[in-house]
């Protein structure tokens, strides 16, 4: 059986690359076509050219060629697997290959993270980065935490490491289309504290279970309804995982659940939320998803609590 994480890659016998997208893999490895040999590709790899795959497009093309594959992620057999890609395998090679990347090594060394609980994910791992690429950094477990304050400090000290401009935000916020105004958006992003730029390269701190942190899987439930709720959240441990889990105190609601990238990290342990999404019943309980679909129309995660803090409701 192959052991995988969120954010490793897979490279299968026709030479497609896949990110791995979960920790539990019933019946193959599911994970999202990301790259695939085509001539008239932008990227290399060892002489061969690469077409780079976003996430509708590689359904199509998925559902053209492997229909068999394709349920909500793309399920890949384990027999057609050719060779796993993992970020901490990367990390060495490229603190020595990329400036950019030594740095932020640095930075989180220096603060205490050791390098085997780093690594580089995205365009880099599997080496089809370009000039445009974006550095998507992993730290694994609790030291992503540590991590996240490193780079904090790293941007007070006004080092190499330095925060976004507006217009990054800009770029960012109508990358995401979410369902919150650019203010409240930039206001719950500036504190999550784990975006920065480097060399001039935006980067982002993606955080990954340690293994022991893998416990159950988060299956999915059949939707009931739509649901607007406030609650307060009791634990947001795995707040920056994906999905991203939020415990909360609510007469109905068990849990808030976000698919999207977006509300990862979107409250502290302790805060009055607002999370509108889709209803779900899995094992005796309810709880709230937000991220039903790619760009999600009325889901959301605002944190209360931080607004009210700032004068914004």
């Amino acid at each position: 059986m192959i052991k995988t994480r969120i954010r490793d890659f897979l490279i299968t016998k026709d030479d497609w690359i896949f990110a791995v997208s979960d920790y539990f893999h019933p019946q193959g490895i599911r994970s999202t076509l990301r790259y695939v040999p085509d001539k008239e590709g932008e990227r290399e790899l060892n002489g061969t050219r690469y077409k780079k795959y976003d996430f509708d497009v590689s359904f199509d093309f998925m559902r053209q060629n492997r229909p068999e594959w394709v349920e909500d992620v793309h399920v890949v057999p384990e027999s057609e697997v050719k060779q796993v890609l993992r970020p901490t395998e990367a990390i060495n090679a490229l603190a020595i290959l990329d400036k950019r990347v030594s740095v932020i090594v640095k930075t989180l060394e220096d603060a205490g993270v050791p390098r085997n609980k780093m690594g580089v994910t995205g365009s880099f791992l599997p080496g089809l980065q370009n000039e445009g690429s974006d550095i998507d950094f992993v730290v694994y477990g609790k030291d992503w935490f540590t991590a996240r304050d490193a780079i904090r400090d790293a941007k007070l000290a006004q080092g190499p490491i330095e925060d976004i401009d507006e217009d990054m935000w800009r770029k960012i916020y109508n990358k995401r289309i979410p369902e919150i105004s650019f203010e409240e958006f930039v206001l719950h992003e500036k504190r999550k504290g784990n975006r920065g730029i480097v060399g001039g390269t935006y980067f982002d701190l993606l955080f990954v279970r340690d293994w022991e942190q893998i416990t159950a899987p988060a299956t999915r439930g059949k939707d009931t309804r739509r649901m607007k709720i406030e609650a307060r959240v009791t634990n947001a441990d795995l707040a920056f995982d994906s999905p991203s889990v939020y415990k909360v105190e609510h007469e109905e609601i068990d849990h808030v659940l976000s698919y999207t990238h977006t509300y990862a990290g979107q409250a502290l342990a302790g805060e009055a939320i607002e999370a509108s999404g889709m209803v779900e019943e899995v094992g005796g309980f309810k709880r709230l998803v937000v991220g039903t679909s790619r760009e999600p129309k009325g889901e959301w995660i605002r944190s209360l609590t931080l607004l009210k803090a700032e004068g914004m409701i």
